[in-house]
């Protein structure tokens, strides 16, 4: 059932030296505990560094739930309307559509606040920043469940890549995905197209499959797929393809969110003890764990290495999936 509002007079939010007004303060957005559009703010501002390390310049699609998670979602890469003259965006062109949209672009735990009093809940950068929107700067590995897939061979598939990340030189950095799988972030210098980028995710999700044999597939279409493996989505590198930020919160009843862990959790984690609810005490003992990942650069040459390598050897490169059109 969606969640009506209790017809709360607005609220004043102060962020930093920006003024938001609250409206509505007292919906409920998650059902499952009762949690109103308000304590999504709270949310948000207690993890306010982390969330802004994970948006920073970069154009970001907005999840929107105007009438909470039991309701309608609606997915928006342009800005909505009414936003204050502070809030930043960054132009992006759609090629194929013959569109361009302004995304929201943050540089301020204030848009993040501003964004969700448009009822924002999950927020979903691309990999790339305004300085230049065609080079990533930024690999992302997707652990992504079948339905029947068990939790422990997510585990044991993010032990194995960091294995491998560790033999080529890389620092990942873990979360949840706020769903039932896993990620792993890896910043990389901005010297290639997304075509590439996702040509190296490929090789790399290959030698991870190599590993687990049966257990972990890189099959391209799902039909094709075990409904018991795990599949390493090197798609989400592909252009204008968005998962949740790290701090995002998902649009779910219970509230969970994409939570930065550390490797030495990895082995027990269990993504639903992370939430709006639980998140902040976490956050104000360890602070943000994807803080260092800035200082953590890796050469993507050496996958695009493995990427000819694999090519030269008779793997082919699946077509890229469409785009989505919403703007």
């Amino acid at each position: 059932m969606a969640a009506t509002s209790r017809s709360t007079p607005p609220e004043q939010i102060e962020v930093g030296d920006r003024t938001v007004r609250l409206s509505s303060p007292d919906r409920v957005y998650f059902s499952e505990r009762g949690e109103t559009k308000r304590d999504l703010v709270d949310y948000y501002l207690a993890v306010g560094p982390g969330i802004v390390n994970a948006l920073r310049e970069r154009p970001c699609m907005l999840h929107r739930f105007p009438k909470g998670v039991d309701g309608p979602k609606v997915h928006q890469k342009r800005l909505p309307a009414g936003a204050p003259a502070w809030v930043e965006t960054v132009r992006l062109h759609f090629p194929r559509y013959g569109l361009h949209a302004d995304e929201l672009c943050v540089t301020e735990l204030a848009d993040v606040i501003w964004a969700v009093q448009m009822s924002t809940v999950e927020f979903h950068p691309w990999n790339s920043r305004r300085a230049d929107t065609e080079a990533p700067d930024e690999w992302r590995i997707d652990l992504d469940p079948m339905p029947e897939c068990p939790f422990d061979v997510v585990r044991r598939a993010a032990v194995t890549t960091q294995e491998v990340l560790s033999e080529i030189g890389a620092v990942g950095w873990p979360k949840t995905s706020g769903g039932s799988g896993l990620h792993v972030y890896v910043r990389i210098r901005p010297d290639w197209g997304f075509k590439d980028v996702r040509r190296g995710a490929l090789a790399f999700a290959r030698e991870v499959e190599r590993r687990m044999p049966g257990e972990v597939t890189t099959t391209w279409w799902r039909k094709d797929r075990s409904p018991k493996q795990l599949f390493v989505d090197y798609n989400q590198n592909a252009r204008d393809h968005t998962i949740a930020a790290a701090y995002s919160v998902r649009g779910n009843p219970r509230g969970t969110v994409s939570a930065p862990i550390s490797w030495d959790e990895v082995g027990d984690v269990d993504p639903d003890d992370f939430t709006i609810a639980t998140m902040p005490a976490r956050f104000a003992e360890l602070g943000d764990l994807h803080a260092g990942i800035d200082e953590a650069v890796f050469d993507f040459t050496t996958l695009i290495e493995w990427a000819d390598r694999d090519e030269r050897d008779g793997s082919d490169l699946p077509p890229e999936p469409e785009p989505d059109a919403t703007t």
